[in-house]
């Protein structure tokens, strides 16, 4: 099986009101993910200003406060899943964009 890397495009800003239904929504999934067998694991990300970035140019190590790319979005967090091929991510990431109702990406994982 491959693994598959479900990022989640969250907008900057407070969590919506309905936050509390998402989340029932998202742990109800998880649990269908599970039973499948695709899920590897998932985790939530605090926001974006507790990052820090760390950059290595020129034989120096320049670290800043923030996350590298400027925009209104941020990774929210991410879903880690085992599937057959790209159609299967496919499916399970737009079942979670459903939930989230937030876009998401998926990017295989590369083995080496």
């Amino acid at each position: 099986m491959k693994q598959y890397l479900l990022s989640i495009y969250q907008p900057d800003g407070p969590a919506p009101d309905t936050i509390d239904a998402i989340m029932d929504d998202l742990a109800a999934l998880n649990d269908d993910m599970r039973a499948a067998g695709a899920w590897v694991f998932a985790v939530g990300l605090h926001e974006p200003s507790t990052a820090t970035v760390v950059r290595a140019k020129e034989g120096d190590v320049l670290i800043t406060d923030g996350p590298y790319a400027e925009g209104t979005e941020h990774i929210g967090g991410f879903t880690l899943i085992q599937a057959a091929d790209l159609d299967e991510a496919l499916e399970w990431a737009s079942k979670l964009a459903a939930v989230l109702t937030l876009p998401i990406e998926v990017r295989p994982v590369a083995h080496s």
